[in-house]
């Protein structure tokens, strides 16, 4: 019996995780979130370890408010940075596996083809930044690990742009988005799914970095107007640029990511974003009804 720790289990792919754990007979959880477990706490990770064998810990703590981390960059770096360096350091001494979720805001945005896991990386926001930093460190370490960088996550938990459009597409008759930000979205319960049919495989070993999204690419102008047709709404959607709606951070403007990587090593099938997308609103739909 494989025992999985979940740290950060309260965000959007902790919570599928955790619907999930049933399906895997083969392994016991422990869902943490910082009220359990302080990840960025040596003391807290040492006490916490010296009593309990884990055999993978499934790092989903991040900070992820991508503008506010421009006014708290300590903030932004003790989680995404700081904190997988300690996870990684125990990852050493206790003899687990860890793996960690990163991002694609580690790239510039400037590529005109899909990243692939080599791609030199170069975060033009503290978040990513701060996310590329906690990578090296992991790196470093030497630690038997998985660092999976994903891209545009939503599911039926938490705040995330699918539920932001369903939200205003029922208030507003017609919503601006912008259309010249190129990327994958990903399902996090197809990531989800990924992760711990890795982890039932028996087949990492050293330090990896892989790319998964959900197939295809599209703007975020696209995924709106997929969204609200889904959903059967009717609110128009026009397409706006970036410079039209100017934020703290800077986004990339083509963030698309190269998963052949993953695919072979672990012989995945990965769908496309629009089927996962009606598969999310279709239980949105039921949790609302």
């Amino acid at each position: 019996m494989k025992q999985i720790l979940v740290t950060g289990s309260n965000g959007q792919l902790g919570n599928e995780i955790k619907h999930l754990a049933g399906s895997f007979a083969n392994m016991e959880f422990i869902f943490t979130d910082l009220n359990e477990l302080d990840i960025s706490n040596a003391d807290d990770l040492k006490d916490f370890f010296k009593n309990k064998h884990i055999d993978f810990l499934i790092n989903c703590a991040a900070y992820t408010a991508v503008d506010k981390a421009e006014s708290e960059p300590e903030k932004a770096f003790l989680i995404n940075a700081f904190a997988p360096a300690l996870l990684a350091e125990c990852a050493v001494e206790y003899g687990y596996t860890l793996v960690h979720i990163s991002t694609d805001y580690v790239f510039d945005g400037k590529s005109y083809k899909p990243y692939v896991d080599s791609d030199p990386a170069n975060a033009t926001s503290v978040y990513g930044k701060s996310k590329f930093e906690g990578e090296q460190a992991i790196l470093k370490s030497k630690a038997n690990a998985l660092i999976i960088r994903t891209s545009w996550m939503y599911s039926i938990y938490g705040h995330n742009f699918v539920k932001t459009i369903l939200r205003l597409a029922e208030e507003k008759q017609e919503l601006k988005v912008v259309s010249d930000q190129a990327g994958s979205p990903t399902y996090a319960t197809d990531l989800a799914k990924t992760i711990l049919q890795i982890i039932e495989s028996d087949s990492v070993t050293g330090t990896k970095i892989y790319h998964y999204s959900n197939e295809g690419i599209c703007s975020w102008y696209d995924f709106a107007n997929a969204i609200v047709k889904i959903a059967g709404l009717n609110c128009k959607v026009f397409p706006v640029k970036t410079s039209d709606f100017p934020t703290a951070a800077a986004r990339p403007h083509y963030s698309v990511m190269d998963k052949s990587a993953i695919k072979r090593d672990y012989n995945l099938e990965i769908p496309w974003w629009y089927d996962s997308l009606k598969v999310c609103i279709e239980l949105l739909k039921q949790v609302k009804d």
